[in-house]
């Protein structure tokens, strides 16, 4: 099947394919192998209540953003409300093309459980030969990631604080989302209906209640269900199970568009979006940035003052060439759209978002009309080929928990999470104090994103504290 997306917001249409100061070759820069700059978030304090409609922190400074998902939009989104110039540097023809198409749309604080644990190990060295697993970890051997694996299980001692603060800052990042959403007048299919984590049997709940305890500590409420209220919850829901939780803070939307309209505010607020532009050498010195890039037989060079890495996958090439090491590894994740086209479908498809942990499998409702499907991650390397075995576990769970919705109409998709070894995001400065990282966010970059944009602009603006720990 192919992979590449066709975009459904198409009426705006990306203008700035180009920009000044075009050369024939840009110069080479070095690849120095360690960074002591893999920073992670700190614990937020307290979440923004608006946004600003003009700031003077940036006073005219120009800083490239690379990368326009989800992270890059919102980075250069913040940077704008502090009264930077903008530049957004991307590889697709449109902003949201890649990992920001079509994930499983849950915006989950309840998912900030990290997983670097010796039961996610032997998960995957147990499912290495099942084509549908859950988890599939790919045999074929490579640096990359036999030193992500090695700091996978490196980072097991952490999982506990580092959920945590997952938690903490997923909760601050929606309700900074939701502040932007409503200052731009944005419609992303937004349902607030909670997410419902399912249960098939005792050890698999009482594991979520332990997690639970990490959750709450991180300033989550959520709350235990029975098997019944399991189903008063979620009436369409099909199956036999043990039990639940409910966060009803969670919430779904739709990645996709909401990105895709954040970018056109950012247009409008005066950034400028430069597409089918791949970079090819990037370098920092006293004087500024210099970024070479490439879109077909085009070439050219950007400069400015300071540049945010928010590249996903490809943060990790970009991150060598600035003299930072950046371990990001692409894991593998599966869609599926449901088109509901007939009453009966969008009567029996579930309306509360699930998370059925033991399959590893989620559902958003976006819309009427919508549902999403995903799950399954693979650490096998850039490929985005979609592969029909690991589509056709997400199609039989959608028939069998809802056996009324109609599947003959299902768009697959895959993407490539950008993660860290220890499953946290890098938010903050690198060897250079002209570069800066917004990257790394794995599954949970639609829930974390709002937070990290905000808390990298803040450190550009030479305001560590920043205004997600000042707002009231």
């Amino acid at each position: 099947m192919p992979h590449t997306p066709v975009d459904p917001i198409s009426a705006h249409h990306d203008s700035d394919h180009h920009v000044a100061d075009h050369h024939a070759s840009v110069h080479q820069v070095s690849d120095h192998p360690l960074s002591a700059h893999d920073v992670s978030p700190s614990p937020i304090a307290a979440p923004l209540a608006g946004i600003p409609q003009a700031a003077a922190d940036g006073a005219g400074r120009h800083v490239v953003v690379v990368g326009a998902g989800i992270t890059g939009v919102t980075t250069a989104y913040e940077l704008l409300t502090r009264g930077y110039a903008v530049t957004v540097l991307d590889r697709q023809r449109y902003p949201a093309m890649e990992t920001s198409f079509a994930n499983g749309g849950q915006l989950s604080a309840s998912n900030a459980e990290v997983w670097n644990s010796w039961a996610t190990v032997l998960k995957g060295l147990r499912w290495m030969f099942r084509s549908d697993a859950p988890l599939r970890l790919g045999l074929a051997p490579s640096w990359h990631k036999l030193s992500w694996l090695a700091e996978f299980m490196a980072a097991i001692p952490r999982r506990e604080p580092n959920t945590i603060a997952t938690a903490r800052l997923a909760i601050a990042a929606r309700e900074r989302l939701f502040a932007i959403a409503r200052q731009e007048g944005i419609d992303f299919s937004h349902e607030t209906r909670g997410i419902l984590h399912v249960y098939r049997d005792r050890a698999g709940w009482e594991h979520a209640a332990a997690v639970n305890r990490l959750l709450a500590a991180g300033g989550l409420a959520r709350r235990p269900v029975s098997a019944t209220e399991i189903h008063d919850i979620e009436p369409s829901l099909h199956g036999r199970w043990y039990g639940g939780f409910l966060t009803p803070s969670d919430s779904t939307g739709d990645i996709h568009m909401f990105t895709r309209r954040l970018a056109q505010a950012c247009r409008r607020r005066g950034a400028r979006f430069v597409q089918n532009a791949e970079v090819t050498a990037a370098s920092a010195d006293t004087r500024g940035v210099r970024l070479g890039w490439r879109t077909g037989d085009d070439v050219g060079v950007l400069t400015a003052d300071l540049v945010v890495v928010c590249a996903g996958v490809g943060s990790r090439r970009i991150a060598a060439m600035l003299g930072d090491r950046l371990n990001v590894y692409p894991v593998k994740g599966y869609s599926i759209t449901v088109e509901l086209h007939d009453d009966i479908s969008r009567r029996a498809a579930p309306w509360v978002s699930l998370l059925d942990d033991e399959a590893k499998v989620v559902s958003s409702r976006l819309g009427p009309d919508r549902l999403r499907v995903a799950g399954t991650a693979e650490i096998a390397g850039f490929g985005l080929d979609i592969r029909a075995d690991r589509v056709r576990p997400l199609v039989e769970w959608t028939q069998r928990l809802f056996p009324a919705v109609a599947t003959d109409r299902v768009i697959p998709w895959a993407g490539l999470r950008p993660m860290m070894p220890d499953m946290m995001p890098r938010v903050g400065p690198g060897r250079h104090a002209r570069v800066f990282y917004n990257t790394g966010h794995g599954h949970l970059g639609w829930t974390l994103a709002a937070a990290t944009a905000a808390l990298v602009a803040d450190r550009i603006a030479g305001d560590p504290a920043g205004r997600l720990d000042r707002a009231a």
